[in-house]
């Protein structure tokens, strides 16, 4: 195995492969190892763990993960990147296992025996649905945890805490049974080639999920308080069968907002509303 400092610098692996960033792939490239070795130690320690990075692109988050001891299972859509990719196979024989295919449609979690961790440099045009299926999957989930770089804003909506400008749907979907929290910001220049936004990393660890609440019923219940979140509740959720009942029974001001109501709030409304 050969020592990061050993492999090619990644501007000269992308030069070689011609790998300009695809914008219909919504492919920005992170180069700087620095930056890089910092997000492979966000999950712990990654000695001899599975990990699965979905669109590694040159391999730059990739080389981190494996030179943080990982053994990496990678996603990849984009053909032009696979020689790249195999040539950072050659240097860590055994430990990186590279499938190409959209993660969309891949069965990710037949992958692994065990449970693994999951980081990714999301491409942004997939990032938010690859996470919601990640949360909405049975619980205990198949991943251990979530280290996902997002564009700041999809960030920050699913760390948003109560009252928050950014708090919604994503954030109850991310924290009712799950603890999220920003792992780091990252700038713009970070990134080959820049995007017109910030970005910033995301970690999501799963916890237990409450007792006798319904994910369908919660996901109801949000959808229709957030999807007229500047209505009152006695309004935005008079579609849902049972919520306004559940309002009286626990207590709920029928008067508020969806954006006052705590998430420990949705999981009792949900819980009453079965």
């Amino acid at each position: 195995m050969k020592p990061l400092h050993d492999l090619p610098p990644l501007r000269e692996v992308i030069a070689r492969h011609g790998l300009a960033a695809s914008k219909a792939l919504g492919q920005n490239f992170l180069l700087d190892a620095q930056l890089l070795a910092r997000i492979a130690r966000v999950p712990g320690d990654l000695t001899d763990a599975e990990v699965l990075e979905i669109g590694p692109g040159p391999g730059g988050l990739t080389r981190a993960l494996l030179g943080a001891g990982a053994r990496v299972t990678a996603i990849e859509r984009d053909h032009r990147c696979i020689p790249a990719l195999a040539e950072l196979g050659e240097a860590f024989p055994g430990r990186l296992r590279v499938i190409e295919g959209d993660a969309l449609e891949i069965d990710a979690p037949a992958l692994f025996e065990g449970k693994p961790h999951i980081a990714s440099n999301l491409p942004y045009n997939i990032g938010t649905a690859l996470l919601v299926g990640w949360l909405s999957a049975e619980w205990r989930p198949w991943w251990r945890s979530l280290t996902l770089m997002f564009q700041r804003e999809v960030a920050d909506r699913i760390v948003a805490g109560v009252g928050d400008d950014a708090y919604g749907r994503l954030a109850i979907l991310s924290q009712w049974r799950s603890t999220a929290k920003l792992a780091m910001p990252v700038h713009r220049s970070a990134f080959t080639p820049p995007p017109k936004v910030m970005s910033a990393v995301v970690h999501i660890v799963p916890a237990d999920a409450p007792a006798d609440v319904d994910l369908g019923v919660l996901e109801r219940l949000t959808g229709a308080a957030f999807g007229q979140r500047r209505k009152m509740l006695r309004q935005s959720l008079k579609p849902v069968p049972g919520a306004l009942a559940a309002l009286e029974a626990i207590g709920i001001d029928p008067a508020r907002r969806a954006e006052t109501v705590s998430v420990a709030e949705f999981i009792a409304l949900a819980r009453a509303a079965r």
